[in-house]
């Protein structure tokens, strides 16, 4: 299922790489479609890192365990520093984070536990509480977490507690810390909420910043359908700052994240080439084609005054491609 099914010769192997500023790591992986093996087995291999070749090794290359990667073996050998070191790093730490409500709020175990949230938005109590005392001591997260509190225009503040009190049900199943909110327009007596009585978007806002903020999250991850549950101008407001945060964090990563809400767009700074655009589609073929959406002249005119129209409308009108053909 890994391989294409066109009507096209297919290649025995499938080819992956993977690049950075000064080190490089690609493979070919086998499986044979008439009798398939439980695991893959590496055609070829190859690791570089400071124009030095690292790991090389090819289907004629003997001796040697064709379902183990050379690279996790020779990193034994390089210092953590050496670029090759941290590129492999990056990617063996990749996630991609899928969060859902019950998870959020904390109904439900996560199954896939990371730091600082787990994959599908466990430890998100957890993860807030860091950040905030980690703020205190640093002025970039202390803005960060008052642009996160502006964009839940509800609450006054929220923090973790593992004390609720009587503000949360004892049938209700819980996490050791919880998630509280406290409602600018309620009575103060009776103004304190919890994460399982929050809006959904509310917790979609605090996991996104925790992994877009904390310094535990890993370098390199993909948040799945980012826009979900999201108000469409909450959403422009959300993409606006996770660029913010992801192009002026001490703690460099790249973020890659995937939506369906045209309202997205209207937040990507494209003008930063830090900040990157990309249409998916399916040729006449049905091949899957990647397109980076450049801001060329064309594109800045028909953003100007003069047309008066923005990147989503351009997008729902079908200009920049990535939407189906009906």
């Amino acid at each position: 299922l890994y391989k294409n099914a066109f009507p096209i010769r297919i290649p025995p192997e499938i080819y992956f790489g993977a690049h950075a500023s000064n080190a490089s790591y690609t493979v070919s992986l086998l499986n044979p479609l008439e009798s398939p093996k439980p695991a893959w087995e590496y055609k070829s291999e190859n690791l570089q890192g400071d124009n030095q070749q690292v790991v090389s090794r090819g289907i004629r290359t003997k001796g040697v365990n064709g379902e183990q990667g050379l690279a996790a073996l020779k990193l034994v050998e390089l210092d953590e520093s050496h670029p090759a070191s941290q590129l492999i790093a990056l990617l063996r730490e990749y996630a991609i984070y899928t969060p859902n409500t019950l998870m959020l709020r904390g109904l439900a175990p996560d199954p896939q536990t990371r730091q600082p949230v787990g994959l599908s938005g466990g430890r998100l109590a957890e993860a807030m509480k860091e950040l905030q005392s980690l703020s205190s001591g640093d002025d970039f997260l202390a803005d960060a977490l008052d642009d996160v509190t502006g964009m839940i225009d509800w609450i006054r503040d929220f923090d973790a507690t593992d004390t609720p009190g009587n503000i949360l049900s004892a049938t209700i199943p819980r996490t050791r810390l919880v998630l509280r909110f406290r409602d600018r327009y309620m009575r103060e007596t009776r103004n304190t909420l919890t994460a399982y009585d929050a809006s959904e978007g509310s917790l979609y806002i605090l996991f996104c910043a925790a992994l877009a903020l904390s310094p535990k999250t890993p370098k390199c991850i993909a948040i799945d359908n980012l826009d979900q549950v999201l108000n469409p101008r909450l959403a422009r407001k959300l993409v606006r700052s996770l660029c913010q945060w992801a192009t002026t964090n001490p703690e460099p990563r790249q973020l890659l994240f995937t939506a369906h809400n045209p309202a997205v767009l209207d937040g990507l700074p494209l003008q930063d080439d830090r900040v990157r655009l990309f249409a998916i589609d399916r040729n006449s073929e049905g091949h899957t084609q990647v397109q980076r959406v450049v801001i060329s002249d064309e594109l800045l005119r028909q953003l100007s005054e003069e047309k008066g129209w923005s990147l989503s409308r351009l997008w729902v009108m079908g200009h920049l491609g990535g939407v189906p053909n009906v």
